[in-house]
């Protein structure tokens, strides 16, 4: 009868090592988080498996954090090692604390250093253990290296307006994009092509410099006039038409049309209205009428009319006015620019979700019209709930601004600047007779198939303001502000809607992803902490008491039997 049971134990023993040694071969996860936080997309899985050698990483978040920025990256490395399980090489991570350098001018060199590589430091300010507030710099970046290509990662997103919690959340929520899409910049071996249209007095190639370099990460960026071709546009993943103060002819117009409806991409940035803003340095006073492109008829087939009005907003960016008398030194003073509106972003859609406020100039309205059920839109920037229209032709005159508080002016709200549309169009050009002279076109498409276009009506969201010197000029970043040093969401809103346009495979639908932002009510525990401390030290040890006490008597129990 032992040895039975021996036999028994012994095959139970030898079953169990062998389930263990055949699990130890098959990948299982289990992520019980209730929004999946720790679940990879079926994208990332694939990305991970094109890797053909080895993936190094480095972390520059690192040294002495608070507990806010140990929770970010605490959250990158688990996606690094998320990651590391479909990886088809290894990935290694290092760390290094840039603040670790001992002497003062070495390591503000290496800080230097550091910021001429774009990874640009952040400054924390903390109280120490006598109430002292004390600075920090930290660098909240990684850089990766594949095949002796390197790509930096910024892993803190700082939108403001939100507290320090709320963007460490954002920045968590977004990992799993901004690391792929930086593995996907370094396995990439075809570099698509964009192209921004010229031509018709667009902006110039330094006033669109910085958006250009940004994008310039992703694809060949080329500049160019249409000409007689009519598939000249076939190469481009996207075409950007940015600010066009000219009209367009039939024949450019065909091009585009056709373009479209063989599922090419556009991004429109197009003004209503004509300023003469020069005019505002001589006499304070400039005309505004409408803007005609001779592109009234095309938009309105695609479901789109760009009204000629002005939109006025009291949130709004800020202008330097002189207050000085007359003779005195010259005092300036911001004052609210009306005319520039900070459009608010939608937060439904990946192109504008957790960006900033983007800064406009003499914005217009987007009407959308026509009853194309094979067409859906997307609202992605609009004005405040204060806003102002004001219709043309009329006279600007800035010794005439309203006040802020005027409710009876400032009666209109959420007026549509920015709008994206996605399904099959309609030809403008279906039914009609065809401009001469257009070459590799044989037969007109009446209808698209699917694909998207992005329609805003200013086309001042992607000028970078140049910054003069004498003897040299620079490009400063897209969305700056130099009068008040903020930075809005220019750059982030172009380089996502450019990145949609082009996105096949849905990379951009991982910004959609969304974690619950749970934190400690930090009045509750300053009031209760003596309690949970209490709790969390004696709790432990009256259990295991208990169970002593329980298990002596079970076993007393059971032996004087």
């Amino acid at each position: 009868m032992r040895n039975t049971i021996h036999h028994r134990q012994l095959f139970f023993w030898i079953g169990f090592l062998l389930l263990a040694l055949a699990l130890s071969f098959i990948r299982f996860r289990l992520d019980l988080t209730s929004e999946k936080r720790y679940s990879l997309s079926e994208q990332s899985k694939e990305l991970m498996k094109t890797l053909d050698s080895p993936l190094k990483v480095k972390i520059y978040l690192d040294g002495n954090l608070n507990s806010g920025f140990l929770r970010l990256k605490k959250s990158t490395v688990e996606m690094l090692e998320e990651l590391k399980v479909y990886s088809s090489k290894p990935i290694k991570i290092e760390f290094e604390d840039p603040s670790s350098v001992a002497k003062p001018e070495e390591r503000e060199k290496y800080y230097a250093e550091l910021a001429s590589r774009g990874l640009i430091p952040t400054n924390v300010y903390e109280r120490d253990d006598d109430g002292k507030i004390i600075q920090k710099t930290i660098f909240p970046w990684l850089e990766m290296e594949y095949k002796g290509k390197k790509v930096t990662v910024n892993l803190l997103k700082n939108i403001r307006g939100n507290s320090g919690d709320e963007n460490l959340n954002i920045s968590i929520i977004e990992l799993e994009y901004e690391i792929t899409d930086a593995v996907r910049r370094l396995v990439s071996t075809e570099v698509e092509k964009i192209a921004f249209l010229e031509g018709h007095d667009e902006l110039s190639e330094e006033a669109t410099y910085d958006i250009s370099k940004s994008l310039s990460r992703y694809f060949q960026i080329d500049r160019g006039r249409l000409g007689n071709d009519a598939a000249i546009l076939s190469p481009y993943k996207v075409v950007i038409i940015a600010k066009p103060q000219n009209p367009f002819s039939e024949k450019e117009k065909l091009i585009i049309d056709q373009y479209i409806m063989n599922g090419g991409k556009v991004l429109w940035l197009i003004d209503g209205v004509r300023v003469a803003e020069e005019n505002f340095s001589v006499s304070g006073m400039s005309p505004a009428i409408p803007l005609d492109l001779n592109l009234s008829d095309q938009l309105f087939r695609y479901g789109i009319r760009i009204n000629p009005i002005i939109l006025q907003d009291v949130q709004c960016a800020q202008m330097p006015v002189n207050v000085a008398e007359s003779g005195e030194t010259p005092h300036f003073e911001p004052v609210p620019w009306f005319f520039a509106p900070l459009l608010l972003t939608s937060n439904a859609h990946p192109i504008t979700r957790n960006i900033p406020p983007v800064r406009s100039e003499f914005c217009s309205n987007i009407d959308l019209v026509g009853e194309n059920k094979q067409v859906s839109a997307v609202l992605l920037l609009a004005t405040s709930d204060n806003t102002h229209i004001i219709g043309t032709p009329t006279n600007i005159d800035l010794r005439e601004m309203p006040s802020a508080s005027d409710k009876n002016y400032f009666n209109t709200g959420y007026v549509p600047v920015g709008v994206l549309l996605e399904g099959s169009f309609e030809s403008v050009f279906a039914n009609r007779m065809l401009p001469d002279s257009v070459m590799n076109i044989s037969k007109i498409r009446s209808r698209s198939v699917n694909t998207r276009q992005i329609f805003v009506a200013d086309g001042d969201i992607i000028k970078n303001e140049i910054s003069i010197v004498p003897g040299d000029s620079a490009a400063l970043p897209l969305g700056f502000d130099r009068f008040t040093g903020l930075q809005y969401g220019n750059k982030d809103f172009i380089e996502n809607a450019v990145l949609y346009l082009a996105d096949e495979d849905g990379w951009m639908q991982l910004k959609n992803k969304n974690f619950k932002l749970r934190l400690l009510n930090k009045q509750i525990v300053l009031d209760q902490k003596l309690k949970w401390q209490l709790i969390n030290v004696l709790f432990p040890l009256v259990i295991f008491v208990l169970f002593g006490v329980v298990f002596q008597l079970v076993r007393k129990r059971k032996y004087l039997r």
